[in-house]
């Protein structure tokens, strides 16, 4: 089941990213304002018994408040290759969208990490959004040399056909 998170998914978020390697691991209390006071840029997926599978975080910067920034995106190794991020993605997007007529994401995703660019290039072809893409954190620059590039990923606007059955679909 996707749904809006709550300040009590908090801790099972900690623990989910913890099991998620190589996402960043931020504090328990991070988490917790991911879950309730972003909560409006994230969605949760639970399994059958209730358990936190999946989580993408997100947040709309301040200046480009038409943007749905995708921060982290989890899904539990239980859950993957079924298409749970995917459906989670443009769930969000659409709910996102038509809460605060959001018409572009970002996100930024290290040059190795292929699968997170499959995820995101499938979420943009079905959103029908051109993308465009830039180093925004460099290794050498921002990272002192301990963490790679991360590669700004910019894609819409979103077209009003495709954003439309996403809206339908994740309604």
């Amino acid at each position: 089941m996707l749904r809006r998170p709550t300040d009590g998914d908090g801790y099972n978020l900690h623990q989910l990213v913890a099991r998620c390697q190589p996402l960043d691991t931020n504090s328990v209390y991070c988490n917790l304002l991911q879950c309730s006071d972003f909560a409006d840029t994230a969605i949760a997926a639970e399994n059958a018994q209730g358990e936190l599978v999946g989580f993408i975080s997100g947040y709309r910067p301040p200046a480009r408040p038409d943007t749905l920034f995708v921060w982290q995106v989890a899904v539990d190794s239980s859950m993957r290759g079924q298409g749970l991020a995917l459906r989670m993605l443009l769930a969000l997007t659409a709910r996102v969208a038509r809460e605060h007529d959001v018409r572009f994401m970002e996100t930024t995703i290290s040059p190795d990490n292929a699968a997170s660019q499959a995820l995101f290039k499938r979420a943009f072809d079905r959103l029908g959004a051109d993308c465009t893409t830039r180093t925004l954190f460099s290794r050498a620059v921002h990272f002192g040399g301990q963490h790679e590039d991360e590669v700004l990923y910019r894609a819409g606007p979103f077209t009003a056909s495709h954003l439309e059955e996403e809206l339908k679909e994740h309604a």
